[in-house]
């Protein structure tokens, strides 16, 4: 069971944020939002939310690459099953939840994706393909 988006790189994105990170469906993000790590993302709200209803109580790993594949991190976190947001998708290495949270308790954030990716996020129309797949359950 899998859910797979898009997203793109920004000159603003700086990927420093150590707890969180974002994508959002903003075409256009400042230098205040310092979690986002893609804009333009092309998720379906009401497809994740039939993804996270299916997984039930589980763990997913969210496999995070470039169009080209050459670079790829996965993190894994466990899902929140109230994420209900049409604009952002928020992944916290806290247990905190909201709307916007799509998964908590991350094994990584923004700053160490964002080290991996380097100046791949800060380019305009850089595509990275985010896959979300359930992988254990608790």
């Amino acid at each position: 069971m899998q859910y797979q988006f898009s997203a793109y790189g920004h000159p603003n994105i700086r990927a420093a944020h150590k707890t969180t990170l974002e994508f959002t469906k903003d075409k256009e993000v400042s230098l205040k939002g310092d979690c986002i790590i893609g804009v333009n993302a092309d998720f379906d709200v009401l497809e994740l939310k039939k993804f996270i209803k299916s997984c039930g109580n589980c763990k997913v790993k969210i496999e995070i690459k470039t169009g080209d594949g050459k670079i790829r991190d996965a993190i894994e976190a466990g899902l929140n099953p109230d994420f209900f947001d049409e604009k952002e998708i928020v992944i916290r290495r806290s247990s905190f939840r909201s709307s916007r949270t799509l998964a908590i308790n991350s094994d990584k954030s923004s700053f160490e994706i964002g080290n991996l990716f380097g100046n791949y996020l800060k380019t305009p129309n850089n595509r990275m393909t985010i896959k979300i797949f359930t992988t254990i359950y608790r």
